[in-house]
Formats: structure tokens, sequence, C-alpha cells
């Protein structure tokens, strides 16, 4: 799913336009046990409890896909048979409505989420009615050719309210506040089937993580049978190790201000696109053949981005590139500089050794003191 696709279905959460059908959760304490569950029809929940549960699902639609939206496909193995998504189907095409089924996932969920602590298990069903749209884009809300059918599942850690002192209107006295069990923000979840190009994607899913450094591979692997991609920070490092082996004694200080550069180039001109900028082998070799890498130290990248990112693996532009600062650091000092700027910054050997040189340009402070530049008399 691209950007478009993830706004369009968040669209789909809220009052005056609400396509969610069912509402089905489990409340489980610590000790995996279920405390509490639940079954309703969305739209009989009272207006205020129906607010802040759309507020749960649309933040489990959000964050940057590649980093905390991650679109999972399903193994072949378990698209067959008794595979993984056989549970996910079934429930979906339950409409949520079989006991016997909702025991079930919960039940899986309990065994594999690896929490200690309460938290809630939450499932939607919705029906999208997909209004076609005009060459320009325009919905046509009269014409629809399609109806995608989904579920939703969101993980929500439950914990007590801090202890406090709070105002009572009736004794108009501050009192004692009482400690409540709350719902938190999702930590994670997933929207199935995916929405693909506008339409049904039973081949694939939407996964959210709140954490993109914690991407709970026991629920996408174990629970949902869907291999994770390499997390974002991971995709940073596999980069860094590749552009360090290619250029090996040669990567330098203009090597890496040149990759910097490029890279937010792709991102800029990539910015207006619903798609994320991925970098495929490919794109990969021509970048760092664009920033001076000779064929002899390319003679075996392939071999390198097979093993730091697989043989038919990608790496997302924007969790490689830093697009808010260039940064220079060494055991002892880090230095940052605005991404436009890195003009300023520049490396000479002075007395025999390697120096950073930063040209100070404008108003200068240390420590929020303004200083004035020395200029020296030739």
């Amino acid at each position: 799913m691209n950007k478009k696709e993830v706004l369009e279905i968040r669209k789909l959460f809220n009052k005056d336009r609400c396509r969610i059908e069912r509402i089905c959760g489990c409340y489980v304490d610590g000790h995996k046990e279920k405390k509490l569950e639940m079954k309703e029809a969305f739209l009989s929940l009272p207006e205020e409890e129906m607010f802040k549960y759309i507020e749960i699902f649309k933040r489990t639609l959000s964050g940057a896909i590649g980093k905390n939206l991650l679109n999972l496909e399903f193994p072949l193995e378990e698209e067959l048979g008794e595979g993984r998504q056989k549970l996910l189907l079934a429930l979906r095409d339950s409409a949520l409505k079989d006991e016997s089924l909702l025991d079930s996932f919960y039940d899986k969920m309990i065994d594999t989420y690896l929490f200690p602590e309460n938290y809630l298990i939450l499932l939607i069903y919705g029906v999208y009615d997909i209004p076609s749209r005009t060459s320009d884009g325009l919905e046509m809300d009269d014409a629809s050719d399609y109806m995608y059918q989904f579920i939703l599942c969101s993980i929500c850690p439950v914990s007590l309210s801090k202890p406090g002192l709070c105002y009572d209107a009736d004794s108009n006295a501050f009192i004692d506040r009482i400690q409540d069990w709350m719902v938190q923000k999702p930590d994670l979840g997933f929207l199935f089937p995916a929405f693909n190009d506008r339409n049904t994607d039973l081949h694939s899913m939407l996964y959210y993580s709140r954490n993109p450094e914690d991407l709970h591979p026991e629920i996408s692997g174990e629970m949902l049978g869907c291999p994770l991609p390499i997390p974002a920070k991971g995709q940073k490092e596999a980069f860094s190790t590749m552009v360090e082996e290619t250029f090996g004694a040669d990567c330098g200080f203009e090597v890496a201000r040149t990759i910097h550069e490029n890279l937010n180039q792709i991102l800029e001109e990539k910015k207006e696109d619903p798609e994320p900028a991925a970098l495929g082998k490919a794109d990969v070799e021509r970048l760092l053949a664009g920033c001076g890498a000779s064929r002899e130290q390319l003679e075996h990248f392939g071999e390198e981005f097979d093993r730091e990112a697989g043989e038919h693996g990608s790496l997302m532009a924007a969790n490689v590139a830093n697009a808010r600062r260039f940064e220079v650091k060494t055991p002892d000092i880090t230095v940052q500089v605005s991404p436009d700027r890195t003009d300023l910054v520049e490396t000479r050997t002075i007395d025999g050794q390697e120096c950073l040189v930063i040209r100070l340009d404008g108003e200068v402070a240390v420590n929020g003191i303004r200083i004035h530049p020395v200029h020296k008399d030739d």
C-alpha cells in the first residue's frame, strides 16, 4: 500500500463516513489470562467511546511506510491448506461473528505476543464500497464496482494512570485521584487484506509497529506467517557497510558527502510520489558508481548487497539517508550541519594531521554566547 491508499482507508475511520460494522476485544493481564471479552456493533457504541476507539484505529495506520508501516506478503505455503492466512480469511469472512474463531485468534495472539504487562486486543470488521474515480482523480460515490472487506487488529498496552491530586467540582476541593487502568496507543497491529491498487489484495497485509526498531517478529512470523524486511536502523547499517566495503581505503569525507547529497536529491525528486523511494541492488550500485566507485571496487558489490540486504531485497531511501542533518562524528566530537549547507564543511591537512574545517558563516554562538570570529591580519 502507498501513502494515498493508507490515507483512503484512514478516512473511513470517522463518525460521518464510518465503515466499521463490528468491534471485538479481549483484555489480557500480565499472567496471560483473559479478563474480559467484548463484542459490539460499532455504531451502537456511545459517541465519546466511539471517538476514542477511532483514534486507536487511525494510529494503527500511521507513521512512515517502510518504517512503522510495512507491506508484508504471504509466502505461498501460508496461503495453502492450513497456512496461517486461513484464520485471517475466516475471521474476515465471518464478519467477526464466529466466537470460536475469535477465541482461536485471541489464544494464538496471547501465546505468541511477548509482552509482560496488561494489554487489549482489538479487532474490527469493515466494508468499503470503493467509489470509482475519474481520470483527474475525482471520486464518483454513485459509481462503484468493488467492495473491500477488511479486518484491522490493534494491540494496545493497558497501564495504571499516575497518582496525584485533582480538583473535584462537587466538593469544591482537591482530592486524591483514583488510579484507573488506561488503554494506551497501539503497540502494533495489522490491516488484512491489503488495499493495493485501490482493491482487495489477499496476498498481502499492512503491518504496523509503533517502534520501528522492535517490529515484533514473533507476531509477523509465528502468528501471521509473513517474513519481515530489515528494520529501518538495520537498513542504515547495511547501507553503511556496503559503502565502506566498496570504497575501502578510498572511503573519505568527500565520498560520504557526495552520497549524502545524492540520496537527498533522490528523496527530493520522489517526495510527491505516493510510493516510498526504494533502492534495489542496481539502484545502489548506480548510486555508488555516480559517487566515484570504480569498476574494480564494484566487482563484488552484488555479493555484498545480497549478504546485507538479501538477494531480492531493497532499502528505503528515507531509512538510509538523513534529510534533517549532515553529521560528522568522532569519539569525542559530534558536528551537525544543515543538510543543504554541507559546503561549509571540508577537510584539510594541517601540520600533518587531517582536520575538519568549518567556515563560520553568519552569526556564531557558543553555549548560547554570541561570539565574534577572529580575523588575523595577513
